[in-house]
């Protein structure tokens, strides 16, 4: 199962990421909410999950019909709650390329239907322990 560790110090809220693919990244709040803008926050990697899952599988997917698309660019905004969940996630996509009307209807269903949307739109269970 791939795994992501985070950890943070003193620093708030500067949290070091990695992934056992190798992979680091950082995450943080913005000023206004104590942090120190070195990253990313949770809600943004959340978002950001969501715009680079819904580019990739229809890149995937264009490419095994070999359809013509040229470039897909996915805005994700989200609204969050006076309790800092994410109450509301808005996806916009835009493909270019000259695809006909079927083929961005198709790209549209695929898009809803990209692995985080529907882990997102699912139920997902977290186990938490305490060592």
């Amino acid at each position: 199962m791939p795994t992501i560790i985070g950890r943070i110090a003193t620093d708030p809220y500067v949290t070091d990421l990695t992934s056992d693919s190798g992979h680091a990244l950082l995450a943080d709040e913005p000023l206004t909410q104590g942090g120190q803008n070195m990253g990313p926050s949770p809600a943004e990697l959340l978002a950001s999950s969501l715009s680079a899952c819904t580019c990739i599988t229809l890149r995937m997917y264009a490419d095994r019909k070999g359809w013509p698309l040229e470039q897909v660019q996915t805005e994700v905004s989200f609204e969050r709650g006076a309790d800092h969940v994410v109450h509301r996630l808005t996806r916009q996509v835009q493909l270019q390329g000259p695809l006909s009307d079927e083929q961005r209807k198709r790209l549209l269903q695929v898009a809803n239907a990209c692995p985080i949307h529907k882990a997102l739109t699912g139920t997902i269970e977290i186990d938490t322990t305490l060592t």
